[in-house]
């Protein structure tokens, strides 16, 4: 599509966005895409990151992709736009067969002129190559944080972004992220091309924020949060906790107290979640207790509170969850409750996530000792070897940037089709070979009541046909309208580039890689009992982790409104391991299941409550000794079942 380079962005952002003035920030970004073709705008939540991309795309002609794992985003930002007549849309998992077709057809027409993407859509193949034929004037990665794999958010499908941008040629990049540290700011810039003179970052301090800090005893902790929520001003607000129980919990006794209060965490249904994030949007005085996920894409500038009910993971989860609040630049409180009995389980989900060496090698053998070029099922990998799907993808990328194996596109194994007519009525809209090639498909599945199950392999073999031929009759049909379908057992392709790859070495190096994951995520934790018990502005302690200096107390701290740094309540001694878990009794369990407790660190796991594939399938998770730790830290856990 055409730009309009001939009108400045002053006058697209009044006629096009009905906005007087830019934000902070947003006019240095347009500039530096202009004279550096690349940019990375590091603003704080709600500092106005969308329009850093929005509008140039309304200038350069070709189209802007813009890369984000937020779907709640995508769907708020592209009514927005659609409602100023500009041409967007967005390909994700959520939309149906019709839907993304009909977006594929604007990208080929070159209609769209912005369209929203997820990260992992970049491994299918076929979407690539409709890309490598669009003019890509403007390639924007939202959350780009997620690229550096020492951030607080490192997610695999972002790693390989920087070089598929490259390789689409595309014209302009911009990176956008709430909250960076210095070294993350570098990873980014590196990864990209952008020169640090295209870096604007503009700053992390928020004067309209009360930082609270009431660390709290999980006992007492819902009497403190009732009493705050009813002495306060009603307002909308946040209260983040860790775990999925904690929250629907937590909802329910404020209910019963007379708050309006429900629960949002990923264990819910879409259209519930959808119905929450709602209540709560149009609400000026609704509570949403929720897992991490909340909050992140919404657009809601009158949040009066955040609290942490758990300690945050790190003060980058802190700094982009405390945005939430005070949007509209009214004065807003966020406050921590938890304390250092959360420390324990916020360190057992980074250990959890360490695979066992031999897990790691069982994996290189099975990815690495067969054919050139190969397909699996991911589920089945990371179960057979015991590794959880965020790990095993990790894993799998980094073999990827080690020139080890290449990712393809992924493909369904099979298909449930449901016919809406007979299969007679079925071949008979078509004609000679094809009639009969479209009966022979159903001949040859295997038939339900009312589905038929298609293996597009093994039933392109029995009629000696190729297998993209059944999957594309199976597609016309269902594009049609003729067919119902489901598509079922996803599978990743791989080739594998070196002929006799190290296995003990590639062990060695995603150990370390993995290892030193670990340690950070540690360390991030006991960063936020710092931020807690810091002996001074504890705002001036939080910018600075950012790189950013303030020039006197912020005044508006818990430090600087008592003089006092605060105190974490002690913990109770806890009796000795050996008397809650009876040695013997472990050693029969992992005897019994040495697949799933045969290593010291599964059995750290196990006793700590985390689940794992191996777990999972052993059925060990109703076990009088699962989760007979659990509150206990990991590391002390590891190192006496180490000890035997």
């Amino acid at each position: 599509m055409p730009g309009n380079l001939s009108s400045t962005p002053e006058t697209i952002l009044r006629t096009r966005f009905g906005l007087a003035a830019f934000r902070p920030g947003q006019r240095e970004v347009i500039t530096a895409l202009e004279e550096h073709r690349a940019a990375l705008a590091v603003f704080p939540t709600g500092g106005g990151k969308s329009l850093c991309y929005q509008l140039p795309a309304l200038r350069y002609p070709g189209i802007t992709v813009v890369v984000s794992p937020l779907i709640a985003l995508m769907k708020d930002q592209i009514d927005f736009l659609q409602g100023r007549g500009i041409a967007a849309a967005r390909l994700d998992s959520s939309l149906s067969y019709d839907e993304a077709r009909e977006v594929s057809r604007g990208l080929r027409s070159g209609s769209l002129k912005i369209l929203y993407v997820a990260p992992e859509r970049f491994n299918n193949e076929r979407f690539l190559d409709q890309l490598g034929r669009a003019s890509i004037s403007l390639f924007a990665v939202d959350e780009a944080h997620c690229i550096s794999e020492w951030g607080h958010d490192f997610r695999p499908d972002y790693l390989k972004l920087a070089d598929t941008a490259r390789a689409l040629g595309v014209e302009r990049v911009l990176a956008l992220t709430a909250t960076a540290t210095p070294a993350v700011v570098g990873d980014i810039c590196r990864s990209f091309g952008i020169p640090r003179e295209g870096a604007v970052i503009t700053g992390f301090h928020r004067a309209n924020l009360f930082l609270a800090t009431s660390p709290t005893l999980a006992p007492e902790r819902d009497a403190a949060l009732a009493r705050l929520l009813r002495e306060r001003e009603p307002g909308s607000g946040i209260v983040y906790v860790t775990l999925q129980a904690t929250a629907e919990r937590v909802a329910g006794m404020l209910a019963e107290e007379g708050i309006p209060a429900r629960a949002y965490h990923a264990g819910m249904q879409d259209d519930e979640r959808t119905s929450v994030q709602e209540w709560w949007r149009d609400s000026d005085r609704n509570v949403v207790v929720a897992t991490i996920a909340f909050g992140m894409g919404i657009d809601k500038a009158n949040v009066r509170y955040v609290y942490h009910y758990n300690l945050p993971k790190g003060l980058e989860s802190y700094a982009q969850e405390i945005g939430r609040a005070g949007r509209d630049g009214r004065e807003s409180v966020v406050e921590i409750l938890g304390a250092q009995d959360d420390v324990a389980t916020l360190e057992n989900f980074a250990y959890g996530d360490t695979p066992t060496p031999a897990a790691l090698r069982g994996l290189l053998q099975a990815v690495l000792g067969g054919p050139a070029e190969f397909d699996v099922s991911l589920y089945t990998l990371g179960a057979a070897h015991d590794i959880r799907p965020l790990v095993l993808r990790t894993a799998l990328t980094y073999l990827e940037l080690m020139g080890v194996v290449r990712q393809g596109t992924p493909f369904y194994a099979g298909y449930r089709v449901k016919p809406l007519e007979t299969i007679d009525g079925l071949a008979g809209r078509f004609s000679g070979e094809r009639a009969e090639f479209v009966k022979s498909i159903f001949v040859a599945a295997k038939k339900g009541r009312e589905w038929y199950s298609i293996d597009p392999a093994e039933v392109a073999l029995q009629l000696g046909e190729e297998r993209e031929r059944i999957v594309s009759a199976v597609d016309y049909l269902a594009e049609q309208g003729w067919v119902v379908t489901q598509a079922s057992e996803p599978r990743q392709r791989f080739t594998r580039l070196v002929e006799a790859p190290d296995v003990d070495a590639l062990v060695d190096d995603l150990s370390d890689r993995f290892g030193r994951r670990e340690t950070q995520e540690i360390a991030r934790i006991a960063q936020i009992v710092e931020l807690i018990t810091h002996d001074g502005c504890q705002t001036a302690f939080l910018l600075s982790y950012f790189g950013e200096e303030l020039a006197r107390p912020c005044g508006h701290c818990t430090y600087c409104a008592s003089g006092r740094a605060a105190v974490l309540p002690p913990l109770r001694d806890p009796p000795p391991l050996e008397m809650v878990v009876d040695r013997r009794t472990l050693s029969e369990v992992v005897a019994t299941h040495a697949s799933a407790l045969g290593d010291a660190r599964q059995q750290a796991r196990f006793l700590c409550g985390l689940t794992s594939p191996a777990i999972t399938r052993a059925k060990l998770s109703r076990h009088p000794l699962s989760g007979a730790l659990t509150g206990r830290r990991f590391a002390e856990v590891l190192a006496w079942c180490e000890r035997g």
